[in-house]
């Protein structure tokens, strides 16, 4: 197993979530917004699906908002670090292309409910915590650029526009959170592999 994928195999979606109380509505949050969206989910549906009172929210969270945000930040987080022990491992560029990419699109599957709640609510968030995941996915995108840019340098890819693929990349992979099922054809694992070999392609990279 790569560190990528060691990375994105890490204990528990909401492990770090603590009370047990927190990590309830946490994941009652991600159920409610990714069926109802952030606007149409009031702070009542969620405590209702996590067994509580609407006032036993407020002690863990003071605004539905603040739970956006730790939806958010949990997950870009994540994705922060399956990018970073790829970039970071030995290797060709492109076997650091192929793990990032298998272990990427692999979390996205695995965890499509949480990704598409952090993908397409992003906009919901306030002000400044907008500007933190801002902050996290432009060094998620900033890794990969290097992966794809050190893989020009050596001759390994024919890329002519590394900016726009990365954009490209990171695009398809995160597509996989809109259109997997876990009832589809495919696993998470044999997601990540397709893609993979479908990003090596693009960058003319060996498969």
């Amino acid at each position: 197993m790569s560190a990528a994928e060691r990375a994105a195999e890490e204990s528990g979606e909401w492990s770090g979530v603590t009370p047990d109380a927190a990590r309830r509505l946490v994941s009652a949050a991600v159920q409610a917004f990714a069926e109802r969206g952030y606007h149409a989910t009031t702070t009542r549906d969620i405590a209702g699906r996590a067994g509580m009172s609407p006032a036993a929210l407020y002690i863990h969270y003071k605004t539905k908002e603040e739970l956006l945000y730790r939806i958010s930040s949990t997950g870009h987080e994540k994705a922060l670090r399956i990018m970073g022990a790829a970039a970071e491992a030995g290797g060709s560029a492109t076997d650091r292309l192929r793990d990032a990419v298998r272990a990427f699109a692999r979390w996205h599957a695995e965890h499509h409910t949480t990704a598409r709640v952090i993908q397409y609510e992003l906009q919901a968030l306030g002000p400044d915590h907008y500007a933190e995941i801002a902050g996290l996915r432009r060094r998620t995108d900033r890794l990969l650029r290097q992966i794809i840019q050190d893989g020009a340098d050596s001759g390994e890819f024919r890329v002519d526009d590394v900016p726009g693929t990365t954009l490209a990349v990171l695009s398809l992979c995160v597509d996989v959170a809109r259109w997997f099922s876990a009832d589809g054809p495919r696993t998470p694992d044999e997601v990540g592999a397709l893609y993979a070999d479908l990003v090596l392609r693009m960058v003319g990279g060996s498969v």
